[in-house]
C-alpha cells in the first residue's frame, strides 16, 4: 500500500453523531419502498420476510461492530475482508459495498424529485434529483462535522415525524385489517418481498465507514451502532403496524383500485384517517421529505468514504484516494460517486436500482461475516475492544439468513442478478489484470 501518512481523515464524530448517521442512512426506508413488498407478499408475507431480516440485521450489526472497533478504517467491509481473507476477497467486498452505497442514493433522489413534483408539478423530477446530488455532495466536501451535524438535525426531525404519524394512525388501528388478503401469493410471496424488507434497514453498516473520523472509535462505534439498530427496529415495527392497520395492505400500495403501486405508503395511510384536506396531512407529507433527505445525504457520506479507501490502497485510480487539502474530506471520491449516481438516475429504473443495491448489501454481509470467522481463527490475539455476544451463533445466523436471502433474490430477479454479477466480474477482471499486488493494508 502506498504512503498515506498525509491522507488521514479528521476525527470529529462522537456517539450521538454516529446514532444520527446510522438512523439517517436508513430512515428513508420507512417512508417509501417497503410497501412494494406488500404487493409481492401481502401483510403476512412481508411480515415474515421482515421478521427474518430484522434477526439478520441485529445479529449482523453485533458482528460488524466487532470488526469496526478492531479495524476502524474508512473502507469498512473492504478493509475487514482484505485483512482476513486477502486482497481478492477484499476487492470483491469493497466492490459490493461500493455498488450498494453508490446505487442506493439515485433511487432516493428520484423519490425526492417525485415528492417535489407532487406539490409543484412544474418542477421536473430529474432536475430536482440532480440538483440534490450537487448540493449535498458539496456539503460533504465542505466537512464531515458540518455534514454529520446537518444529518443529525434532519434525522431527529424525520424520527419525530414518524412518531407523530404513528400517534395519529395507531388509535385507528384494527387487527382485522392485518388479516385482509394477508397472503395473496402464498408463502413464496415472502421470498419475493425480501428486497423490500431489506430496504427497511439498508445501509446501517455505513456507520463503520466513518470509524476513521470518530473520536475514540473503539467505544463510540459500539454505542452508535447499537443505539441506531435499536431505534430502527422499533420504528420499523411501529410504521408497519400503523400504516397497514388502518385500512389493510392494499390501501397503502394502490392510490386507487387498479392503479399502479405507489411509493408513498404513509400519505395513503394518513388520508384514511384525516383525509387529504386536513392540515396535518399536508404538514406531515411536507416534513416527510426530510426522511428521504436524511438517507440520501447520509449514504452519500458513507459512499464517499468507501470509494476513497478503494483509491487510497490502489484498487481504484489513485486520485479517488486523495483528501481535499483544505477540508480534509474525500472530495474526488464524492464527485465520482455523484457522476455515477446521476448516470443511474437517467435510466429511470428506480425499483431495479434498489434491487441492485440490495444485491450489493447481501454480498457485503456474507463476506463480512466470513471475515469475522477468519479473523477469530487466524488472529486470535488481535485487539478486540468489543466482541460479538453469543459467538459463533450471532454471526452464523446473520450469514445463513443473508445467504438464503441472496439466493431468493436471485431466483426472483434473475436478470438483475446477472447485471450485478456482470458488474462484479468486469471490475474484478480490471483488478486482476491491471492492479499490481502490494503490501497488505
Amino acid at each position: 500500500m502506498s504512503d498515506v501518512s498525509n491522507q488521514g481523515l479528521k476525527r470529529t464524530l462522537g456517539p450521538f453523531m454516529l446514532w444520527g448517521l446510522g438512523v439517517g442512512y436508513v430512515i428513508s426506508g420507512m417512508y417509501f419502498g417497503w410497501n412494494l413488498g406488500l404487493e409481492k407478499g401481502g401483510t403476512l408475507g412481508l411480515a415474515i420476510s421482515t421478521g427474518f431480516i430484522i434477526i439478520m440485521y441485529v445479529t449482523f450489526t453485533f458482528g460488524y461492530t466487532e470488526l469496526a472497533c478492531a479495524i476502524p478504517k474508512a473502507g469498512g467491509a473492504f478493509d475487514y475482508a482484505h485483512k482476513a481473507l486477502g486482497r481478492h476477497w477484499g476487492f470483491l467486498a469493497g466492490m459490493a459495498q461500493n455498488i450498494e452505497f453508490i446505487f442506493a442514493p439515485p433511487a432516493i433522489a428520484f423519490a425526492m424529485g417525485a415528492y417535489f413534483n407532487l406539490f409543484i408539478p412544474s418542477v421536473p423530477i430529474l432536475g430536482v434529483a440532480i440538483c440534490s446530488y450537487v448540493i449535498f455532495t458539496a456539503l460533504n466536501i465542505y466537512g464531515v462535522k458540518a455534514a454529520a451535524t446537518f444529518e443529525l438535525i434532519i434525522t431527529i426531525l424525520a424520527v419525530t415525524e414518524l412518531l407523530i404519524f404513528a400517534g395519529i394512525t395507531l388509535p385507528h388501528f384494527e387487527y382485522k385489517n392485518l388479516t385482509i388478503n394477508a397472503l395473496p401469493n402464498g408463502f413464496q410471496g415472502a421470498f419475493a418481498a425480501i428486497p423490500f424488507a431489506i430496504w427497511f434497514f439498508l445501509a446501517i453498516e455505513g456507520v463503520a465507514n466513518v470509524a476513521e473520523e470518530t473520536i475514540n472509535p473503539q467505544r463510540n462505534v459500539l454505542i452508535g451502532f447499537g443505539s441506531a439498530i435499536f431505534t430502527l427496529v422499533v420504528l420499523c415495527i411501529i410504521t408497519f403496524l400503523s400504516s397497514v392497520g388502518v385500512g389493510g395492505w392494499e390501501a397503502v400500495v394502490y392510490p386507487e383500485p387498479g392503479a399502479a403501486a405507489s411509493d408513498s405508503p404513509l400519505p395513503l395511510a394518513l388520508r384514511q384517517v384525516v383525509g387529504e384536506n386536513h392540515f396535518l396531512f399536508h404538514l406531515l407529507i411536507t416534513i416527510g421529505l426530510l426522511g428521504l433527505l436524511a438517507s440520501f445525504h447520509g449514504i452519500i457520506l458513507a459512499a464517499g468514504r468507501a470509494t476513497f479507501e478503494f483509491g487510497r490502497v490502489g484498487f481504484a485510480p489513485k486520485g479517488l484516494g486523495k483528501v481535499h487539502s483544505k477540508f480534509r474530506t474525500p472530495a474526488n471520491a464524492l464527485i465520482f460517486n455523484m457522476a455515477v449516481g446521476i448516470i443511474a438516475l437517467m435510466t429511470g429504473k428506480t425499483a431495479d436500482i434498489i434491487t441492485i443495491a440490495c444485491f450489493g448489501a447481501l454480498n457485503l454481509y456474507i463476506v463480512a461475516m466470513l471475515s469475522l470467522f477468519a479473523l477469530r481463527r487466524n488472529a486470535p490475539d488481535m485487539e478486540r475492544p468489543f466482541k460479538v455476544p453469543f459467538y459463533p451463533w450471532f454471526p452464523a445466523i446473520a450469514l445463513v439468513i443473508a445467504t438464503v436471502a441472496l439466493v431468493a433474490m436471485t431466483v426472483y430477479n434473475p436478470w438483475l442478478a446477472i447485471i450485478y454479477v456482470g458488474m462484479l466480474a468486469a471490475s474484478y477482471l480490471y483488478f486482476h489484470f491491471f492492479v499490481k499486488a502490494g503490501p497488505s493494508s
